[in-house]
């Protein structure tokens, strides 16, 4: 990383009033500059408590977006607004309403990967580290729509012994993983911990001893006083995980391009260091979104808040757009 460039974001850092958020899919040198460092829901949350004027999301846009809901008086900047998401992009707003429309007694469960247009036609928004706690919520006469990542959507459904009906996508990352080299790079590594973020498919889920969010992974390399684990998510949470423990061996699950070792997300690769200190320079690009659809997006985001901070909610009877 060059010092200069680093050194000049954390100068327009304080000469814009700015702060940074950046989430563990990021590139390391990204990560070091930034602020704070999290989980999607992590981010979400602290986008409410900081107290500067700009807050520049390091992460791709369904994130940005997230955190103007919750703080439209806001200026939030992103990097690359090219930077999206194939769950965000698997579930387009007039497919989602239509099958949202065929279950009007439904409750909509939506990952916060999902857009704003998306988030404004569900009941609540859940992440990966929060999803059991609100979906245990609602009682369990409702029936649950849930998207738009089926993967994990059939892992809760297991882990809490609920029926879900589901939207058919997927992230594109954590599809590469491939079980049957897995399971020969296990029997390579048999001292191995091998850890899993739910967006993997079932067959990679089956051979893994701990299942989670990138927070929940990131601590059980914490805590966890094995010497090596063999990791099933995307790597940019390697570089939290070595300052961490640098005495273990990080081995990244392998994928099924018998060429590559690797599994990068190509929309959080799309951040720069460059691009960050020209968002800084220029306070562009803003994430913008008229107040109609932001209020209406609110709604979902705020039950999750609610729910995760032991507030009660109340469920419609009906959806209606």
């Amino acid at each position: 990383m060059s010092y200069d460039i680093a050194a000049d974001i954390a100068r327009l850092k304080k000469e814009k009033d700015a702060v940074i958020l950046a989430h563990y899919y990021e590139d390391g040198d990204i990560q070091d500059v930034a602020d704070f460092v999290g989980d999607s829901f992590f981010l979400a949350k602290q986008g409410q408590k900081v107290q500067q004027k700009v807050i520049l999301l390091a992460g791709v846009v369904f994130m940005a977006e997230s955190v103007k809901i919750l703080n439209p008086e806001k200026t939030v900047l992103v990097p690359d607004l090219e930077a999206s998401c194939s769950l965000v992009k698997g579930a387009p707003y007039a497919d989602y309403l239509a099958w949202r429309q065929q279950y009007p007694d439904a409750l909509a469960v939506t990952y916060i990967n999902s857009s704003a247009e998306v988030k404004a036609i569900s009941d609540v928004i859940i992440t990966s580290s929060n999803a059991a706690q609100i979906i245990e919520s609602i009682p369990r006469d409702r029936r649950i729509l849930f998207g738009p990542d089926q993967h994990l959507g059939r892992w809760l459904s297991k882990q809490l012994n609920r029926e879900f009906i589901y939207w058919p996508g997927s992230c594109e990352v954590h599809m590469l993983f491939n079980a049957k080299k897995l399971h020969s790079l296990m029997f390579d590594h048999p001292d191995a911990v091998v850890i899993a973020h739910p967006e993997c498919d079932e067959s990679v889920l089956q051979h893994a001893q701990v299942i989670g969010s990138t927070s929940r992974l990131l601590q059980e390399v914490e805590k966890n006083p094995a010497k090596k684990f063999i990791v099933a998510t995307e790597t940019g949470i390697f570089h939290q995980m070595k300052k961490l423990r640098p005495d273990a061996e990080l081995i990244q699950a392998p994928v099924l391009d018998a060429g590559c070792s690797c599994n990068n997300c190509p929309y959080m690769k799309m951040n720069t260091m460059e691009k960050i200190k020209r968002a800084l320079e220029t306070l562009q690009p803003q994430v913008q979104m008229n107040d109609a659809l932001r209020v209406k997006a609110q709604v979902s985001l705020d039950r999750m808040m609610d729910i995760t901070s032991g507030k009660s909610v109340q469920w419609p009877a009906e959806f209606h757009v």
